[in-house]
């Protein structure tokens, strides 16, 4: 494993947990089969140590995930631009893993932890949702294999 570079911005496992948790969204880093890199924007969720997240029937990012099982998952916490100091304050974390399609009972939990992370004010309607469309989305969930953060605060 390369040795991190900038060893007095890493954080601990606890506050990069923690960043995981409560960030808005995250990037996933996958490749095609003709060695392409990709990086998608998306929501997600946490249960245990996988991160779940859902997408369309087909698409380029199924087909990447299809072909290559290891991902890289990077979030992004609070920034603020220092022009006086040439730098950003900054907090991330990113996770490799393996991603695998989930179904049945997992596919519907992982849904319910979407709706109640972005919707919780809407869990009805958003259950509802869940029932009329959740059979025309795949959901997909990260096996955390290694999670690593960083953070700048001066």
């Amino acid at each position: 494993m390369r040795e991190t570079r900038r060893k007095d911005r890493v954080i601990g496992d606890q506050e990069t947990w923690d960043l995981l948790r409560r960030a808005k969204f995250g990037v996933l880093s996958t490749v095609s089969a003709g060695g392409k890199p990709y990086g998608v924007p998306l929501n997600y969720c946490l249960g245990g140590d996988f991160i779940y997240f859902h997408c369309a029937l087909e698409g380029r990012k199924v087909e990447n995930l299809e072909h290559e099982k290891w991902v890289s998952f990077c979030v992004v916490g609070d920034t603020e631009v220092m022009p006086e100091k040439f730098g950003t304050k900054y907090e991330s974390a990113i996770a490799t893993g393996r991603v695998e399609e989930v179904f049945g009972e997992s596919k519907q939990a992982a849904l319910e932890g979407l709706v109640r992370k972005y919707s919780a004010d809407f869990l009805d309607e958003g259950l509802g949702y869940i029932r009329t469309l959740g059979g025309k989305t795949r959901v997909f969930r990260i096996k955390i294999q290694h999670l690593s953060g960083k953070a700048r605060r001066r």
